[in-house]
């Protein structure tokens, strides 16, 4: 009896256990939902939709880019930070809900130390300064005069109060002792459509969501905040050589998932989107983004760079006076 006792314990032990093996096994098993906290059409959209077929065809299952506008991202990004960490909803987000919301936001709904589980970088991109290509002003340098000679005459859109491009033109004011009127947009296409319609004087914003209208001459690029020049933008002086220095920002973008996703699954995913950036095919089109690598993340080492630009960006906002 107790030989037949310990055999059946045995032969039920892997049975035990089988669900949840299965489980991890079978992900994704239905469409995977990935929130973007903006509206279509900006770089955090872009650069989703130029890596999704490549986790389409390894994982058998759509990538389905869901949009959840408002606060300047938060609103998506805290969303995500609510759903089961099953894999089936992730988050493409970048610099501003991630390491400027919570100095921005005192009751930010999420920690984006604890909320999340990091996946994969997908490289960054400077701040573009732009006017009207019917604008008078033609440098920064102009731009600067017009600001000083009627304080607060000259607007700037961006995609939202604590959005990097928010904040670099709070930066370039603070550096040249000017004073600009921000209005923030719930996104990209709408602070853009403001510009190109008279609404607004200018706009700060991620320079891959507007490289389109760049080329096409209905926006006339001031600067970039770049270190450098970008190669795929050499006709764009920077910020820095334009004599203020300290004017350089980048903004970031990373997929992420609900704390508490499987290690495997969030490994397996930082594999494909490794493999979809070094494809030409998608590094040409993130470089006319005006986008670059910031190197190869493990899901590990992207949390640590996550908690490092928390740092960065949090003296930042408390001296720009933004809120």
């Amino acid at each position: 009896m107790r030989r037949r006792a310990l055999l059946s314990a045995s032969l039920l032990a892997p049975l035990v256990a089988a669900p949840s093996v299965s489980r991890a096994q079978a992900w994704p098993n239905r469409p995977v939902r990935v929130i973007n906290p903006y509206p279509p059409g900006g770089t955090s959209d872009i650069v989703m939709r130029l890596c999704a077929p490549a986790l389409e065809r390894a994982f058998g299952q759509p990538f389905v880019i869901e949009p959840r506008p408002g606060a300047g991202g938060a609103v998506g990004t805290g969303f995500v930070a609510t759903q089961p960490p099953d894999g089936h909803t992730l988050l493409v987000s970048n610099t501003g809900p991630l390491a400027i919301a919570e100095t921005l936001f005192p009751n930010l709904p999420y920690k984006p130390a604890t909320s999340f589980t990091y996946i994969a970088m997908f490289g960054g991109a400077p701040i573009l300064a732009a006017v009207g290509a019917r604008s008078p002003i033609r440098t920064l340098a102009e731009y600067t005069a017009a600001a000083k000679a009627k304080p607060e005459d000259i607007s700037f859109g961006s995609s939202g109060t604590g959005s990097v491009g928010h904040l670099a033109g709070v930066m370039y004011s603070l550096a040249a002792g000017v004073q600009l009127l921000h209005v923030p947009y719930r996104g990209a296409s709408e602070a853009e459509t403001s510009v190109l319609s008279g609404t607004t004087t200018s706009l700060w914003n991620t320079l891959g969501a507007h490289a389109g209208n760049v080329q096409a001459g209905q926006l006339r690029a001031l600067a970039v905040t770049s270190p450098e020049r970008l190669a795929s933008f050499p006709d764009i002086p920077t910020v820095r050589e334009q004599g203020l220095p300290d004017v350089v920002a980048t903004n970031w973008f990373l997929l992420a998932g609900p704390a508490g996703l499987s290690p495997d699954i969030a490994t397996r995913i930082n594999r494909v989107v490794r493999e979809a950036l070094a494809e030409k095919a998608v590094a040409d089109r993130l470089a006319t983004l005006g986008m670059a690598p910031l190197g190869d993340y493990t899901p590990e080492a992207l949390a640590a760079f996550v908690a490092r630009e928390s740092q960065v960006w949090a003296p930042v906002v408390r001296a720009s006076g933004a809120s």
